[in-house]
């Protein structure tokens, strides 16, 4: 991959060993330690435009998950356990213990903002403030995952089919599958927002089995033992305590599946938010907004 574009200049790169493989990062800026987490099918990259109207205040580390990017693929088991977002969240927070930070500043978008909310949940003592972007809760996608919720977030049901279908289905051609999901999830009869340089990336780590497979084990894992965590969760009155913000597109996942704000409302305490005039993926087509609203709550 060295011949893709650099779109975060100036940032560090690192290789960052955790028990679920080398987890690769960039890291950049100056301030109070902030990790950004990217969503599916995306890498670190989703977050280029965002990063430098963030790094004059705030020290970015911003990884690839397990199984994404330039990150290592950690070997699955029957029930998916790596691919977890309890897992995943556990890798960050050793991430961010190599790097020195007990304590930090979290935002995730899609998959990233699962792994976001499950680490505050599990680890409510690392987190002082949290925004998720474009999802409301797995229990809350499950539960709403009617005909029509169904048919829009088809993958959910599709990449948590058993192996080895949706995996050769996909790679059978994976520029055929994964190309059209960028422009697909995006707000309609707008340019398209995305930069080929980036798409360029997504698409690079996507054509690897390994990687496909491993985006199939995530939402495997999303299927079952992530909604186990959240309904025992759920069952148990535990709620998120730090500040969380809520940032959903307009035309998005996340306002489709419910009412964003009255959603989160009931997994945490402390909780604003706001839609962003964008389909799904708010970091590319409305940087400007989204980081601002990020560098308004992570300030306070």
């Amino acid at each position: 991959m060295s011949d893709l574009a650099d779109l975060f200049p100036g940032f560090a790169s690192e290789w960052i060993s955790t028990s679920r493989g080398r987890i690769f990062a960039r890291i950049g800026g100056d301030g109070p330690p902030l990790m950004l987490l990217h969503g599916y099918p995306q890498t670190h990259v989703m977050w280029h435009k965002v990063a430098p109207q963030l790094a004059g205040r705030f020290k970015l580390i911003v990884p690839d998950l397990p199984g994404y990017g330039w990150s290592d693929v950690p070997k699955t088991d029957a029930d998916h356990t790596p691919f977890t977002k309890r897992a995943m969240a556990q890798a960050m927070i050793e991430v961010m213990d190599k790097l020195g930070h007990a304590q930090f500043m979290l935002a995730g978008h899609d998959r990233g903002g699962r792994v976001t909310y499950r680490l505050a949940l599990d680890h409510p003592g690392r987190l002082s403030r949290l925004a998720t972007l474009d999802i409301l809760p797995t229990y809350d996608y499950w539960a709403k995952m009617d005909r029509a919720f169904g048919l829009r977030a088809y993958h959910w049901l599709f990449l948590a089919q058993p192996y080895p279908l949706p995996e050769k289905l996909i790679q059978s051609d994976p520029d055929g599958y994964f190309g059209p999901i960028f422009q697909g999830w995006s707000k309609k009869d707008v340019p398209n927002p995305f930069d080929p340089r980036a798409v360029a990336h997504y698409l690079a780590a996507l054509r690897d089995r390994l990687r496909i497979h491993a985006a199939c084990e995530d939402y495997r894992a999303g299927a079952y033992a992530d909604l186990d965590h959240d309904t025992a969760d759920r069952d148990a009155g535990k709620k998120i305590t730090a500040p969380l913000l809520a940032l959903w597109g307009a035309a998005g996942f996340a306002g489709a599946a419910g009412t964003p704000l009255d959603t989160w409302r009931a997994w945490a305490t402390n909780v604003s938010g706001a839609p962003i005039d964008a389909g799904h993926f708010l970091c590319e087509e409305n940087p400007d907004a989204t980081a601002s609203a990020l560098l308004t709550f992570f300030s306070e």
